[in-house]
């Protein structure tokens, strides 16, 4: 089944076309056509599924009728970090093309002025973090009374980044009358309460099972001898011995992305960095320049593990365990995107030896070791000891406890082995001869 089967307008499929797109992905398939029938939904899919353009194409549509007023958007897209708002952006202009839709990018590292400028003029679509729309309802620059479409987007990871109460309080803001569209990957309670809360009669969509890996997807483990010195010199070895296009290197922390960055800066890599401390314009440029292949490695924290579309990236390094065991799906999902085989290497020390366990229980299946050159003492099998027996133990216990005989000096000691007495020889055999 193609686009045209899904109830898209003529000019929204030559724009999708012209794109290079000719069949949906199943949760396109399930969910246009119920969104242009005004449902509410609750899409449950992994990252890379393409629920982006499941809920950005048939919102052309539905808004191609109607005018936006002043500070009064016709539509809101929440999304958890700047990343994803920004790519949200790109595909409303892409799709958007034919259409005389209106939009704004509200998120952090931007001047006010700018946005607000957007907002005076009226938006058909506004795209928005949490924190940074709150910043413009509390300065009266920004009414929700209008929105038609509300969609909340990685609806979980707004959960773990703290953004629940402040999504509550948008969406209260609200009319009651809206259509309201959630996307999460994972279900848990708390996102459930939500959707309880604002969906109505909502469509349920799933598309493959929660916190499920793609099978596009080679996955690896490597266990390193050592602690984060002996992790470069391994990372360092897999990306000479692996077919490495290009490759995004994800860490826990921000210092950790700082030294692995440096590290292979020095070794003569063309690498970058990207972080959440980073100004927003050079997170963006970073970006810009890894998708376009300026750029070969990328070393991220998670602020890169959600979303972001870059088609064809050849492998995933998890230099670390990622805290939250969902990371990780999450992760190894900005490869093996849109059909392509992906690769994905996981390296793990000693110390990290309880978030392996948390991580292998979640996923429910091993993940298969990958031998590294130097690492393989590490994972052998000590050789068995022989078998003692038992019998032969108790007669050397025996010898070994025996009493030492002393004699006097210059006496010439007897044969201690005597034929037909086994080892052990009795004292009164040893017993001098008396004078005669």
């Amino acid at each position: 089944m193609g686009f045209d089967f899904l109830g898209l307008s003529e000019d929204l499929l030559s724009v999708v076309e012209r794109s290079g797109y000719t069949k949906p992905t199943p949760i396109q398939a399930k969910a246009i056509p119920s969104i242009l029938q005004g449902r509410d939904i609750l899409g449950i899919a992994q990252t890379g599924t393409g629920k982006t353009a499941g809920f950005t194409l048939p919102m052309i549509d539905i808004l191609s009728q109607g005018r936006a007023r002043a500070r009064m958007p016709r539509s809101l897209i929440l999304e958890p970090t700047r990343e994803l708002a920004t790519q949200v952006s790109e595909s409303f202009e892409t799709y958007g093309a034919k259409s005389k839709l209106s939009m704004a990018l509200l998120i952090g590292g931007v001047a006010f002025k700018d946005q607000e400028q957007k907002l005076d003029r009226g938006v058909d679509v506004l795209i928005a973090t949490p924190g940074r729309l709150m910043d413009h309802m509390e300065r009266g620059k920004v009414m929700l009374s209008g929105v038609e479409i509300l969609v909340v987007d990685e609806a979980d990871r707004m959960l773990d980044m703290g953004f629940i109460p402040d999504v509550e309080k948008i969406c209260k803001a609200m009319p009651q009358k809206i259509q309201s569209l959630f996307f999460s990957a994972t279900m848990p309670g708390e996102i459930k309460r939500l959707t309880d809360q604002f969906l109505k009669d909502p469509k349920e969509i799933t598309v493959d099972a929660p916190a499920s890996t793609a099978q596009t997807i080679t996955q690896r483990l490597c266990k390193i001898k050592g602690g984060e010195k002996e992790k470069r010199a391994a990372l360092r070895q897999l990306l000479k011995s692996e077919d490495v296009k290009n490759a995004i290197i994800f860490c826990n922390r921000k210092t950790v992305v700082k030294v692995v960055k440096k590290s292979l800066s020095v070794h003569g890599y063309n690498v970058g960095e990207l972080h959440g401390d980073m100004p927003q314009s050079l997170r963006t440029e970073t970006l810009a320049s890894f998708k376009n292949g300026d750029i070969q490695l990328l070393v991220a924290s998670d602020v890169a593990a959600r979303g972001l579309d870059i088609p064809d990236v050849s492998h995933i390094f998890n230099f670390e365990i990622p805290n939250n065991p969902e990371d990780y799906v999450h992760r190894i999902g900005r490869t093996g995107r849109a059909g392509r085989s992906g690769n994905s290497f996981t390296l793990t020390s000693p110390s990290e030896k309880k978030s392996l366990g948390f991580l292998l229980k979640f996923l429910g299946k091993d993940i298969p070791l990958h031998q590294m050159q130097g690492q393989e003492d590490k994972h052998q099998k000590a050789p068995a000891k022989p078998e003692v027996n038992k019998q032969d133990s108790r007669h050397k216990n025996k010898r070994d406890s025996s009493p030492i005989i002393k004699r006097d000096k210059g006496q010439k000691p007897k044969e201690q082995s005597i034929f037909g007495q086994s080892d052990h020889v009795p004292a009164f055999l040893l017993r001098d001869e008396p004078k005669k």
